[in-house]
């Protein structure tokens, strides 16, 4: 089978490679969809943590079922996708209900490789039902559930004003179950197509050009004058990050689901001072895919408006550099495997 591995930063190359063997616990699957996110252009690029090369990337994937070891519940060739974080089901965090941090955690795509292949072998336990979604919509279920566990994070209620720092993919999907949640959405980004798109398909009321507006006013514009309760980064971005806290309501609750390598750093004062509660968001759980999931088949979300790019497999190498610049306006790009 063809497999597309990143050697090292900055190059990818297709190989050849012997399709998986049926292993105790294990499912194998045929990969029908493969979303591009932040991790695997980070992953391109060298800036992304926990990572290892060479690596086959992709995390975010639909496909059918094939055959699995022992009783599973699944029929061949029924649309499936999983939960992509390989948890040991034995360590503190899995014990407390908290599979998404497990000491021993293997992220596909990241530890360990991902679905840029033919087939694919995966514990039976990380498979999902497709509920009656497509192929395209199940490849997106994970980096919505990415959002809305960081949106369960914060415990956003009716009414807050909500600060979304990036409007990026994960960033779409923050915005979308702030809403669900209640929240009064604002976007905070330095792209203005991404702000656009916001407004336009998202109907996002509140969009502010970091580049270009004055965000304490605005923000304080607003909330009144009481600034966002909630403010959750999606970024990445160390400026970004540490820029956070500047924006937040006294009280308030940052959460952060981007990630990047260095420190944050940002005024002891200034934290202490609005009594601020910081949390991180580490991927999702199963609990989070299922609300993504409802929410899909009753339409409150339509993640499918997210693809702005569509390509086949054996294309990915020669585009996948491309999808770096802003210029190529990609939101989200879909990766169709035969």
């Amino acid at each position: 089978m063809k497999a597309l591995v990143c050697t090292e930063p900055g190059l990818l190359e297709y190989v050849e490679k012997v399709p998986p063997v049926l292993q105790p616990g294990h499912a194998i699957i045929k990969i029908k969809r493969i979303g591009i996110c932040g991790t695997d252009l980070h992953a391109f690029t060298g800036t992304q943590p926990f990572f290892t090369y060479p690596r086959i990337l992709g995390h975010e994937l639909a496909a059918d079922f094939i055959m699995a070891d022992g009783t599973h519940g699944f029929v061949p060739h029924e649309k499936v996708t999983i939960i992509p974080y390989f948890n040991c089901g034995n360590c503190i965090a899995c014990n407390n209900g908290m599979p998404n941090c497990c000491t021993n955690i293997k992220v596909c795509g990241v530890h360990i490789d991902g679905a840029m292949v033919n087939y694919l072998s995966v514990p039976i336990k990380s498979l999902v039902k497709s509920e009656g979604l497509s192929y395209d919509e199940l490849a997106l279920v994970e980096p919505l559930a990415i959002g809305a566990h960081g949106v369960r994070r914060a415990n956003v209620q009716p009414g807050e004003f909500v600060l979304v720092i990036g409007a990026g993919p994960i960033g779409l999907g923050t915005m979308e179950f702030a809403r669900i949640a209640g929240g009064n959405v604002i976007v905070l980004d330095i792209n203005a197509s991404r702000l656009q798109f916001c407004t336009d398909k998202l109907k996002v009321a509140h969009a502010i050009n970091a580049g270009k507006d004055d965000v304490m006013a605005r923000l304080k514009e607003i909330t009144h004058g009481d600034m966002p309760t909630v403010i959750i980064d999606c970024t990445g971005s160390q400026q970004a990050i540490n820029m956070a806290l500047q924006y937040l309501a006294n009280g308030g609750r940052l959460v952060l689901i981007g990630l990047q390598k260095e420190a944050i750093s940002f005024s002891h004062p200034e934290f202490h001072k609005r009594e601020t509660t910081l949390m991180s968001s580490r991927n999702a759980t199963r609990a989070d895919f299922e609300h993504v999931m409802d929410c899909m088949k009753k339409r409150l979300v339509k993640p499918t408006t997210y693809i702005t790019h569509r390509i086949n497999f054996e294309e990915v190498k020669s585009v996948f550099e491309t999808w770096l610049l802003p210029e190529t306006g990609v939101i989200k790009a879909m990766v169709v495997v035969d």
